[in-house]
């Protein structure tokens, strides 16, 4: 029976359905031996598929890292400019692992990279909202009702935003910015950026401090460590809870 390249990816845990349809696009994939780039494109049990010249489907062990990422570092496993990615801090790991979601290029923080698809989705898909708490530093001091904005929910392009937690942590009167803690739990494009935006607070430095329980506690910029067992697991309870 043919499934769908981008579901037998996905299966195989190169990544989530979504990612490996870019994956697919970027001409990354190889079908017995000939190069895909069509996203219907269906296969077989017996085709040979390769993702950067690798087999998929091997018996390649689970792995999770929690990973500081420092700033002007890419979230991928590649680019197109030659600029470092964060993959490029694990050249020792033997698996093809991926980053689970994204950073911004200037933003820094705690950014999880696995090879385990069904987490990658879990943690990435909106429906499963998994809270993730930023610090902000912006231009100007927000006011409580313009954070109160953030908390209820503000329009971005047309779309209202879930309600976000907000807390200011510091001030400056004479340079006229703050540092803001916001905890979301979607995950678009730009999203901090764009909600401070949209109270008139441009970001000049943002850092990703949380995501769900986990932390940077005893990590620098550029250093990551193994999930231990019982942290895999939790994050599979607490997003059981919203399947």
């Amino acid at each position: 029976m043919a499934e769908r390249l981008q579901k037998v990816m996905a299966k195989a845990g190169v990544a989530s359905r979504r990612k490996s349809e870019v994956i697919i696009a970027s001409g990354r994939v190889s079908v017995n031996n000939k190069v895909v780039t069509e996203l219907g494109t269906k296969v077989k049990v017996s085709d040979s598929v390769e993702v950067d010249g690798v087999p998929i489907g091997g018996k390649e062990k689970k792995v999770y890292f929690l990973f500081y990422k420092p700033r002007r570092i890419i979230s991928s496993v590649s680019d197109e400019k030659n600029r470092k990615t964060v993959v490029d801090f694990f050249e020792d790991i033997p698996e093809r692992i991926y980053p689970a979601g994204r950073l911004d290029y200037d933003t820094s923080g705690l950014l999880l990279l696995t090879n385990d698809g069904d987490l990658d989705n879990r943690l990435t898909h909106p429906k499963y909202e998994v809270e993730k708490t930023y610090v902000a530093k912006v231009e100007g001091i927000p006011t409580n009702d313009e954070l109160k904005q953030l908390r209820l929910g503000i329009k971005i392009h047309g779309k209202k935003t879930s309600p976000a937690k907000t807390n200011i942590l510091e001030t400056d009167p004479k340079k006229k910015t703050a540092v803001v803690q916001l905890t979301i739990h979607e995950g678009k494009n730009h999203e901090v950026k764009n909600m401070f935006k949209a109270i008139n607070h441009s970001v000049k430095k943002l850092k990703r401090e949380s995501y769900s329980f986990l932390n940077l506690r005893g990590l620098q910029s550029g250093e990551f460590r193994p999930l231990k067992k019982i942290e895999v697991e939790r994050l599979y309870e607490i997003t059981d809870k919203k399947s």
